[in-house]
């Protein structure tokens, strides 16, 4: 038995070597042509060509956000104020404004810019200043929490501003000399250089879409939003976060790849709402244990757990227990590199996977979708003489839940909202992100099948839910006793 997985483990490592393009290949495709130094003027060569082509195309950015506290008007007596100060802040109702900084990356002429999401996140105005002092105000395009990018625009007529063409993010190597241009801790725009540390880093918990570009050049607060750049001029990264226990620079930041912002721009400027495509499976990482209950001798891919009925990776005949190894030749080292692949596709586009399955390494030509919105969602508040009164629901499909970024092979009645001023907010026996499976006998599979299993004053109403996965049966006895058992 060792034997036969030793011998799978070789053909398997050769057959995807054969499908996923050598390091040599890609450093041959890409634009720039890398060498060491070969003599002491080339050492002493100056970045600043470089920096005053890419430099103007890097805004900093400030926001303003309205506070509101409880204060007393004890707290502003001047003798109070003489010996506590203003660290208070109850009683009567009190606006602060609060201030916060970044930056930004001018991607089209006419005054598109990209940014994080958590630089502008609540801002009630956003301010750009531009590299040669100019400030605007800036409108959000679109803000996507998952990617941790945001579009913004500033109005600034007929005239054409400096910008940064988009890299192909996957062209980027690690050792390529890179540099980051932000404005840290507001002391304004700044350049620092380094490498590019690691180009798929993954699980940070940064966003839903974890896979970034590491580098050590020096990212500090304040260049959230900022560039990084690569020796050709353009967009490599939007830089995102740092890897840090005092808040200052240890030489581990993370940018968000070229290709991702690509995406997001892309439903920006054309569609206005952004709708990623999908693949339709549920997966796990292949982990070392895994992989050599695989048959493979190392860890990486994703073993499929199951696939939606009908989506893309069904008709590609992609079935559980496959483990999709590369996307478009590009290797699949974990579930977040597997989705962000997809996410930076198109829908329509048709892409080649690297499938082991049944012990040989296939490959499936699949043609993404978006997820389909089956049944459509029918958000509605419930109304009637019942304790459910007051309640938001919703019908789950795979497009809604990726909205609500929940399984996406979840199907049922969704909880949204629950009005604190009802008896369900009161009592608390319905809570959002839970999933109704029956009342009083009746299986609820719709909305529609809410109205028909409420019967308006009846003596008690038994439901069941399920809550954070646990199934759980209830019963309400209207204005005397709420109990629930899983």
């Amino acid at each position: 038995m060792l034997r036969t997985v030793k011998h799978l483990s070789v053909a398997i490592t050769f057959a995807i070597g054969a499908l996923l393009p050598t390091r040599a290949l890609m450093a041959q495709d890409y634009e720039v042509e890398r060498a060491v130094p070969q003599s002491n003027a080339q050492v002493q060569l100056s970045y600043a060509p470089l920096v005053s082509r890419a430099a103007p195309a890097v805004v900093n950015i400030y926001t303003k956000k309205v506070v509101r506290s409880r204060r007393s008007a004890l707290f502003d007596d001047p003798l109070f104020q003489r010996f506590f100060g203003d660290q208070f802040s109850f009683g009567m109702p009190e606006e602060r404004v609060r201030g916060s900084l970044g930056s930004g990356v001018i991607v089209r002429p006419n005054g598109v810019i990209v940014t994080n999401h958590h630089v502008i996140e609540g801002a009630d105005e956003i301010q750009v200043v531009l590299a040669d002092r100019r400030e605007y105000e800036a409108t959000i395009v679109l803000d996507d929490p998952r990617t941790d990018l945001a579009i913004l625009r500033i109005d600034v007529g007929d005239e054409q501003l400096a910008s940064l063409a988009i890299a192909d993010s996957d062209n980027v190597l690690v050792g390529d000399i890179v540099l980051a241009i932000g404005n840290p801790f507001g002391i304004g725009q700044t350049v620092t250089g380094g490498i590019v540390s690691a180009t798929a880093r993954t699980q940070q918990g940064i966003s839903d879409f974890g896979f970034f570009i590491q580098t050590d050049a020096a990212v500090n607060p304040g260049n959230s939003g900022g560039a990084l750049v690569g020796m050709s001029g353009d967009l490599l990264g939007i830089n995102t976060a740092i890897y840090s226990r005092t808040g200052a620079s240890n030489g581990i930041g993370f940018a968000v790849p070229a290709n991702m912002v690509k995406s997001v721009l892309r439903a920006a400027l054309n569609e206005g709402q952004l709708v990623r495509p999908w693949l339709g499976v549920n997966g796990q990482s292949v982990t070392g244990d895994l992989a050599s209950s695989l048959g493979l001798d190392r860890a990486g891919g994703v073993l499929i757990d199951s696939v939606f009925a009908g989506s893309p990776a069904s008709l590609a005949e992609i079935r559980p227990g496959d483990v999709i190894m590369a996307v478009g030749g590009r290797e699949v080292i974990d579930e977040p590199g597997l989705n962000f692949r997809i996410a930076t596709m198109e829908p329509g586009e048709e892409v080649t996977l690297a499938v082991l399955s049944d012990g040989f390494i296939q490959e499936r030509t699949v043609t993404l979708a978006l997820p389909p919105e089956e049944p459509k969602r029918n958000i509605t508040v419930l109304d009637g003489r019942h304790p459910f009164q007051g309640v938001k629901v919703a019908n789950l499909s795979p497009r809604f839940n990726d909205e609500l970024q929940v399984d996406p092979f979840l199907k049922g009645v969704i909880v949204l909202e629950v009005d604190r001023r009802t008896p369900a907010g009161r009592y608390q026996f319905l809570s959002p992100g839970d999933i109704l499976l029956g009342i009083n006998g009746n299986r609820i599979d719709y909305v529609a099948d809410i109205d028909a299993a409420l019967e308006e004053d009846a003596e008690r109403y038994i439901y069941q839910i399920r809550r954070r996965g646990q199934q759980q049966e209830c019963m309400i006895i209207p204005n005397r006793s709420f109990r629930c058992r899983q």
